[in-house]
C-alpha cells in the first residue's frame, strides 16, 4: 500500500522556462555614439540614475554656452567623448562578457 502525502499537490506545475533575456549591445553601443551626450544608452540599459546625470550634465552645459555666447561650448568635447569611448567599449565586447558586465551585473560606468 502507497503513503500519499496530504501535502503533497498530486498535479504539480510544471517550472515556467525562463525568458531568454535580450541583449541590448548592439542598440545600447549605436546610441552612446550617436546619441550619447543626452545618455540614451544609458536609459537603454536600465540605468536611469545615470542617464539622468548625462541629461542633466547637458543641459548645464548648454546653458552655460548660451550664457557665455558659445565659450563653454568646449565642455562639449569631453560629454560626447565618454559616451562615444563607452559605446566602443560595448561594441567591442564580446556578446557574453557584455551580457554579464553591463545588463546581469549592473555596472553603469565603464
Amino acid at each position: 500500500m502507497e503513503i500519499i502525502d496530504p501535502n503533497s499537490n498530486p498535479n504539480p506545475i510544471p517550472p515556467v522556462p525562463e525568458k531568454p533575456v535580450e541583449n541590448k549591445k548592439m542598440i545600447a553601443g549605436l546610441c552612446a555614439i550617436l546619441v550619447g551626450t543626452i545618455g540614451v544608452h544609458k536609459f537603454v540599459l536600465g540605468y536611469n540614475q545615470e542617464g539622468i546625470i548625462y541629461i542633466v550634465a547637458f543641459v548645464v552645459i548648454f546653458i552655460f554656452s548660451l550664457i557665455t555666447c558659445g565659450i563653454g561650448t568646449f565642455l562639449f568635447i569631453p560629454l560626447g567623448a565618454i559616451p562615444f569611448i563607452e559605446g566602443i567599449i560595448y561594441l567591442t565586447k564580446s556578446d557574453e562578457d557584455f551580457f554579464e558586465t553591463y545588463q546581469k551585473n549592473k555596472r553603469p560606468w565603464f
